[in-house]
């Protein structure tokens, strides 16, 4: 594993929690510095259009974020349980720790956090990630960690996703979750259709890739919910037991789903009923612009009157020319 596949590295001995997933990291900064530029532009714009513009560019650049982030975040569907567990096999010590897991599209992250961190003689901070996507081989991932002698509740909960486990959810998850990758990779294209068509001014067609986009995105959830809808084995910690929940990540893209469903349904709608007021929001209303430029016009230019009155018709100028004397 690299450090700029989003994933967190493998370290000998205790594995301490790598601050940040890099390739998350990498799309936000990307989307704020074309948010920051766009601002930079943005006192160029004047009268009323400037706010349309400022929303039409943050609502753009929030779903484009959410559809393209999402695909790498790891919290699709996450749970915790605090436990007094074993730490190691063949060993009688206990630990006080939380064991947390987090389930995304390319795999799960299991997470071990003493409390305290610091137990018999040593620092108890694991997170530990356990890929099924295209590629990755996640029982060679299970096998190096038995090698490794990652702590036992890690590779308790790892066992319950590999192919061996009775549980059965491996085929499920690593299934629903390439549907939905393709899925959001379908959603974010017809996502950068949608501002190739509203940039050309065709706002119809711009507002049914929004549709399209928001079917996409909503059918991405229904292929994950059917996933982590399936019976699962339980996950027990002595009397505690690990439950999971959906995530971030599946209630942010539900909100960018919705969003792209309420403003395709409304460009469609305004389209179809007052197309004056869509054309208002997307600055293309140009008859105002047009008769304001003439009235300017008109009150700047005062000699257009003269030239009016100098204007001659062409017969009366050809009567006066014959009749004057040589």
């Amino acid at each position: 594993m690299t450090l700029w596949d989003g994933s967190y590295p493998f370290y000998p001995g205790a594995t301490a929690c790598f601050p940040f997933d890099t390739t998350r990291a990498v799309i936000v900064t990307t989307f704020l510095s074309m948010l920051l530029t766009f601002i930079i532009i943005l006192p160029g714009i004047r009268g009323r259009g400037r706010l349309f513009w400022f929303l039409r560019l943050v609502l753009g650049l929030f779903m484009g974020a959410v559809i393209l982030t999402v695909q790498f975040t790891r919290d699709w569907e996450t749970g915790w349980v605090q436990a007094n567990t074993s730490y190691k096999s063949f060993s009688a010590a206990q630990v006080t720790a939380d064991v947390g897991l987090h389930i995304g599209l390319a795999g799960v992250n299991i997470t071990l956090r003493g409390k305290p961190v610091k137990q018999i003689n040593e620092t108890i901070d694991y997170n530990e990630h356990f890929p099924w996507n295209f590629g990755a081989d996640y029982e060679h991932s299970y096998s190096e960690g038995l090698e490794k002698g990652l702590p036992s509740p890690i590779l308790y909960v790892a066992e319950k996703f590999s192919r061996q486990s009775p549980c059965a959810v491996h085929r499920q998850y690593r299934t629903a979750g390439h549907y939905v990758s393709l899925t959001l990779w379908l959603a974010f294209c017809t996502w950068l259709i949608s501002i190739m068509l509203f940039s050309m001014s065709i706002l119809l067609y711009g507002g049914h890739m929004l549709l399209v986009t928001a079917t996409l995105i909503l059918l991405s959830l229904l292929f994950f919910s059917t996933a982590r809808n399936t019976l699962k084995c339980p996950i027990r910690f002595g009397p505690a037991s690990l439950r999971t929940d959906y995530g971030e990540s599946f209630w942010l893209t539900l909100a960018a789903g919705l969003l792209c469903l309420l403003l395709g349904l409304a460009i469609v709608i305004l389209n179809s009923l007052q197309p004056e007021k869509l054309k208002l929001i997307f600055s293309m209303d140009k008859s105002r612009e047009e008769e304001a430029w003439d009235r300017s016009c008109l009150a700047a230019e005062p000699s257009c009157s003269v030239q009016d009155g100098l204007m001659v018709p062409l017969g009366e100028l050809c009567h006066v020319s014959s009749a004057t004397p040589l």
